[in-house]
């Protein structure tokens, strides 16, 4: 196992193992300068491999779930671990967060970065076809860390690349993100059942609990009477992003978050037509994390880039699945900021 160091001259540091390309650290400046890691973590790699729910991963070949683990694909059905309870979730048992890439580090003149490439067989954790992904991290001068997918395959197979660090702008371990205020680029969301499975229905945010499009505190409606919020814990949907989708490779503010006490702003600009906005609902207390800190529920928060959950089982859903000869590209970049 290795680990790489990024930085640029703004004092921003980004810290990333082999290891499931995990980033166990990202180092942001406050307004007044000070630099805190704003990623959930832990200090040992053991504990990555033991008790992780996904912390800093690159998440696939599929990200989120599938109902049952099953989906059928010309004409054949396959099977997937079942590791969410009925579900599958997030590319299964050795999903792409428990290997080893082959890391290639990079420097530019405005940026620095990580080419990590992984080869996936064809019948790893139950998908069809040999996948052979890259995915690039690029922290540039700009304060912008930037996250390139890339991948192929030899035979049609869903691909659903995202990441999955948990983040806390007043600083890992400064207590619940119920006070960060989060405004969402989407008029509408996918309602989900009580395993977190979409039922298939595109719903309008407008007079809900989900309804992010002005900036709202998370924790401002996380607690009333709303039966999805009771299936989630909190938040834990996909959101629909507006986008322009005449340009699908077009690369679209889907969020911004704002943390008043330190003055942190991160911006998530994405190809993708969803982002998963979970609020930390599963976090319990049983984790330590960084330098002991116990992770409480709601401790962190993720926005993770995506097509839609369980899209091999909903054809009006839009595609997940790479045919041979054919590239995945996805772009997901963060820009952090003070005000």
């Amino acid at each position: 196992m290795r680990q790489y160091t990024l930085k640029n001259t703004h004092r921003m540091e980004l810290r990333v193992l082999d290891y499931g390309g995990i980033i166990v650290s990202l180092a942001v400046p406050d307004r007044t300068g000070r630099v805190d890691d704003v990623v959930l973590g832990f200090d040992r790699l053991e504990d990555y491999e033991r008790s992780s729910p996904y912390f800093g991963a690159i998440i696939g070949r599929f990200g989120n779930r599938i109902a049952r683990g099953r989906f059928t694909l010309d004409g054949r059905t396959y099977t997937l671990a079942t590791n969410d309870g009925h579900n599958h979730l997030h590319g299964g048992v050795k999903g792409f967060d428990k290997v080893m890439w082959e890391v290639s580090p990079f420097e530019r003149q405005d940026s620095t970065g990580l080419m990590l490439r992984y080869t996936s067989r064809d019948g790893e954790e139950g998908y069809p076809g040999t996948v052979r992904a890259t995915v690039t991290y690029t922290l540039t001068e700009g304060n912008e860390l930037i996250f390139d997918y890339e991948a192929t395959s030899d035979r049609a197979t869903p691909v659903n690349l995202t990441h999955h660090s948990y983040f806390n702008l007043a600083g890992e371990g400064e207590g619940d993100v119920l006070g960060h205020v989060l405004t969402l680029n989407a008029n509408s969301f996918t309602p989900v059942d009580s395993t977190l499975i979409p039922t298939g229905e595109i719903r309008s945010v407008a007079g809900t609990p989900f309804d992010f499009r002005a900036p709202t505190a998370i924790g401002a409606r996380i607690g009333q009477d709303d039966e999805q919020l009771r299936y989630g814990r909190g938040y834990d949907h996909n959101f629909v992003l507006d986008k322009d989708h005449d340009v699908p490779a077009s690369t679209t503010l889907a969020a911004r978050v704002f943390e008043p006490s330190s003055g942190r702003v991160m911006e998530v600009h994405t190809t993708e037509p969803g982002v998963q906005f979970y609020s930390g609902n599963f976090l319990d207390g049983t984790l330590r994390g960084k330098k002991g800190t116990v992770y409480s529920p709601r401790s962190g928060f993720t926005l993770e880039t995506q097509h839609f959950p369980d899209s091999p089982n909903h054809p009006d859903f839009p595609s997940t699945i790479l045919a041979p000869g054919r590239e995945y590209r996805s772009r997901t970049l963060l820009r952090f900021g003070v005000r």
